[in-house]
């Protein structure tokens, strides 16, 4: 399942709570030669005993992106956007998954384990190579704006769209968007939710449709994170989200619960886009 920002948020202050102030005993990657042959880790795996007899002093999340910060100058950077599982285990605790790619011990016994289901990044980074990560690039990125930070304000965001006369896929989602951490399945629900057809260019929408794309956008987000992300996500400690999209793949060949019209898929942007033809009109 994809870690969009609401997941890899709920992640970050998880791992915050429970890993700050622990110290570094070993680390373990298996089945990772795949990841390292596409640039998803370390090209070098020697690159992660830099961790090792660090100690954790904070955890945090922006978009998709977790920077997981040590005291010897060295940061363990995840991003399993496109799908992956961060898990931690107490003394005892019985394993959600024995599958890892990575896997942290510390000196009190416990352990975290990461693993990417699909695209994403496992990186151990210096400080002063942070830069070199695309995506701590991407997502740290203070000139782009954070959906659930204060600076996300209906004037500004309104502005943005505006000016922008790209698809709204584009303005939303990729590495030209004017946000970070939405990823399709976050557009999908919050297209529908907004009323607007995936189609239409931003800077053609309205002010009462811009208004309501930037509700649907707080609403999507503050909702996962509310209710621990996803019904696919399994956060920490292996407990499953409880937020079902309102569109999405789950509707496929479903009818809209609104308006009882057939459910519709277009191909958008490199990815399938489910949407109401009826609540969703393209104008």
């Amino acid at each position: 399942m994809s870690i969009e920002l609401p997941e890899a948020k709920i992640l970050a202050e998880q791992m915050n709570k429970e890993l700050r102030g622990k110290h570094i005993k070993s680390c373990h990657l298996q089945d990772y030669e795949k990841l390292q042959r596409i640039g998803m880790l370390n090209k070098d795996i020697k690159d992660f005993d830099q961790l090792v007899n660090g100690e954790i002093e904070s955890v945090i999340s922006r978009g998709n992106v977790i920077r997981v910060k040590l005291n010897n100058g060295t940061n363990l950077i995840l991003d399993p956007e496109y799908g992956g599982e961060i898990f931690y285990y107490t003394c005892g605790r019985t394993m959600v998954s024995r599958k890892f790619h990575l896997k942290v011990d510390f000196s009190d016994d416990t352990v975290l384990t990461v693993r990417l289901t699909s695209m994403g990044v496992i990186q151990a980074m210096k400080d002063d190579d942070l830069e070199r990560s695309y995506v701590y690039r991407r997502d740290f990125n203070p000139e782009v704006l954070s959906p659930i930070d204060e600076e996300f304000n209906f004037e500004r965001f309104s502005k943005l769209l505006a000016d922008n006369n790209r698809a709204l896929k584009s303005v939303l989602v990729g590495k030209d968007a004017v946000v970070v951490g939405l990823s399709n399945s976050a557009f999908q629900d919050i297209l529908y939710r907004a009323r607007l057809h995936p189609k239409r260019k931003a800077s053609e929408l309205s002010i009462d449709e811009r208004r309501a794309l930037y509700d649907a956008v707080r609403h999507v987000l503050q909702e996962r994170i509310r209710l621990n992300g996803k019904d696919q996500f399994l956060d920490l400690y292996g407990n499953q989200g409880g937020y079902t999209p309102a569109m999405g793949p789950n509707m496929k060949q479903q009818n809209c619960p609104a308006c009882g019209n057939p459910i519709e898929k277009l191909s958008i942007g490199g990815g399938q886009v489910y949407f109401c033809p009826k609540c969703q009109v393209e104008k």
